[in-house]
């Protein structure tokens, strides 16, 4: 009986996880819609939104009650069930992610009990993130494909070639921060920024990153599948209400997901300055609180950054991008690579 007692209430305290993860990433993405529109509005000297609530607070509500009211429409020579499936899947690909990311340290109550706030401790967390990333071009693909137009073929076909040029170099640079840090485990890397940040260990890893995340998120100056000048509205261009919806919505959870991604891998997760002492005089649930509160600070700044960039640089032709991807981050990365197997080499030998 006390066995089915303990199994019920990590059930229900992973379930409660869940949710709270869950909705926290629909609230980030919302409210990312509306610090796009705000920062756009500051760069260009402009108000912004200003209308739905105070400063517009209310816009990302009034945007989703749009898409969720609007005509539902599907193209009749389109390939209904693959169509369906294409924003679904590129959804469930954007939030899965989540499941391995420690999202703050381990909750000591008194009982004794331990609550984790990470879904799953894999010790092969670096693998599931890639592993489900590389399914979410397939939503790209099946959107596009099963539209029956050509613009959104060719800008399916664009995000194909952008993900597999640029997930190389990513890949390559995770693999020399894995040769540092000795695991593939997102838990065990945090713990182990507890003093030094990986960013100060891996720079050129973390650059090499950062651009390959772009490209991943199809962010500006990356932006070719959706370039409107050239392919309309790219691989959604036949889709509308809360299909439509989907697509949009799962661009700025990828974005939250690749800024924590980043900080959990690069600049320590939920670790920050003098929480050794902030951990000697608070409670254990305050403390994770601050540790949690650190990290989507963390995370913001990034998504500023992408906002940011947005904004500030143009796009890139194609063949421009697949230059970069190709003929210098992929050999960047393997120097790096290269260059850190030679540092740990030489470091244990002595």
């Amino acid at each position: 009986m006390s066995l089915l007692q303990i199994d019920w209430f990590f059930i229900i305290e992973k379930i409660a996880l869940i949710t709270v993860i869950l909705l926290v990433s629909l609230g980030v993405a919302a409210y990312a819609t509306w610090g796009e529109r705000k920062v756009a509005a500051i760069m260009q000297d402009r108000i912004g939104p200003n209308r739905a609530g105070f400063m517009g607070l209310l816009l990302p509500l009034a945007d989703g009650l749009k898409l969720f009211f609007k005509e539902e429409i599907n193209p009749e020579r389109s390939t209904k069930f693959l169509f369906i499936l294409g924003p679904a899947l590129f959804m469930t690909t954007a939030l899965m992610t989540s499941a391995v990311i420690p999202w703050g340290p381990d909750i000591k109550l008194a009982s004794g009990h331990i609550i984790s706030l990470q879904v799953a401790d894999i010790n092969v967390g670096i693998l599931f993130i890639f592993g489900v990333v590389s399914l979410g071009v397939y939503g790209v693909m099946l959107g596009g494909w099963s539209s029956n137009n050509k613009f959104s073929l060719l800008s399916s076909i664009r995000a194909a070639s952008q993900a597999i040029s640029y997930e190389l170099a990513m890949g390559i640079s995770i693999i020399a921060l894995v040769m540092v840090t000795g695991t593939l485990s997102l838990h065990d890397i945090v713990d182990q920024q507890h003093s030094v940040w990986n960013i100060f260990k891996q720079p050129l890893g973390f650059f090499i990153f950062m651009i390959c995340a772009f490209a991943e998120l199809n962010r500006a100056p990356f932006d070719l599948p959706e370039c409107e000048s050239e392919l309309n509205m790219g691989y959604h261009q036949e889709y509308s209400s809360m299909k439509l919806g989907l697509y949009l919505f799962s661009e700025y959870i990828n974005m939250f997901i690749s800024s924590a991604v980043m900080v959990t891998l690069f600049f320590g997760g939920y670790t920050f300055p003098g929480m050794d002492w902030v951990g000697a005089h608070v409670g254990p649930v305050l403390f994770a609180l601050i540790c949690v509160g650190a990290f989507m600070t963390k995370i913001i700044c990034f998504i500023l950054f992408f906002m940011f960039v947005r904004w500030t640089l143009p796009r890139f032709r194609y063949d421009q991008l697949m230059n970069l991807g190709w003929k210098s981050l992929i050999p960047l990365a393997l120097v790096n690579m290269l260059i850190t197997g030679g540092v740990i080499l030489v470091w244990f030998n002595n």
